[in-house]
């Protein structure tokens, strides 16, 4: 049966620059899933989360086992996930292609402004940050995040997200949430693994139970969460927003 092309633009993003398809890359190069992570530097685990995540990408199986043989088994890449590395070689050569353009007109190009244009997704929130530093507690792992005006955000992710997206301190990165995981009010009390971010009021747009609210954090730095319509909030009020940190999702843009 013939199967749809693959969507590469979802797949590989902007740069390409990205843990599974080393991972994807070792499977062909080792036969082996558990060679492919020991190689790239994940756990067995994390190796197979990468092979998972880019199969729902791509709406078919990139790799396959093989039972049995000389060698008891192993694995390897289907036509399409060959397909997805030859692709990734094009995108990654053209990649530098554009950077190398950008760079020669001297101009400055942060996390951001490359999310501007390489970053599309739901969710409303996408700040700007660097990774400040990472602790890791029974398998649990928590970033802390530095935003532009200095504020700290706590993010929890897996080990495994943590290897597959390379994550070290000083690594610019962006931040993102959903605008419904956000309170707002005039005051909010920090209590266990909650983030709590202060700013002005900077926008409300009013409903009869809650308004929509967008809090300034720092110069072209926003947040836009929810607070309940009786709160009382203004237009250039001080404000403070609250979300668990485990509602905060680390991206790279590139």
């Amino acid at each position: 049966m013939k199967t749809a092309p693959l969507p590469l633009e979802e797949l590989l993003g902007p740069g390409s620059a990205d843990k599974r398809l080393e991972v994807l890359r070792a499977i062909a190069q080792t036969g082996s899933i558990s060679q492919a992570a020991r190689s790239t530097g994940v756990s067995y685990k994390a190796g197979w989360q990468a092979v998972e995540t880019l199969s729902n990408l791509a709406g078919v199986p990139l790799v396959e086992k093989l039972v049995g043989g000389a060698g008891g088994g192993g694995a390897r890449l289907t036509a399409e996930g060959q397909q997805l590395l030859r692709a990734a070689d094009l995108m990654r050569s053209a990649h530098k292609q554009v950077l190398a353009r950008l760079h020669r007109g001297k101009a400055a190009w942060s996390a951001g402004t490359v999310a501007a244009v390489g970053l599309r997704t739901s969710l409303r929130n996408q700040l700007p940050c660097k990774v400040q530093a990472i602790s890791v507690s029974r398998g649990r792992v928590r970033v802390s995040l530095a935003l532009a005006d200095g504020q700290l955000l706590g993010s929890r992710i897996t080990r495994e997200s943590l290897q597959l997206l390379g994550l070290r301190v000083g690594m610019p990165v962006l931040a993102l949430c959903k605008a419904t995981a956000v309170t707002v009010a005039p005051h909010i009390v920090a209590m266990g693994q909650v983030n709590v971010l202060k700013g002005v009021v900077a926008r409300l747009a009013a409903g009869k139970v809650s308004q929509e609210v967008s809090v300034q954090l720092a110069p072209g730095l926003r947040l836009v969460g929810f607070a309940d319509a009786d709160a009382g909030l203004k237009s250039r009020q001080r404000a403070m927003a609250a979300l668990e940190e485990s509602a905060v999702v680390i991206g790279l843009a590139a």
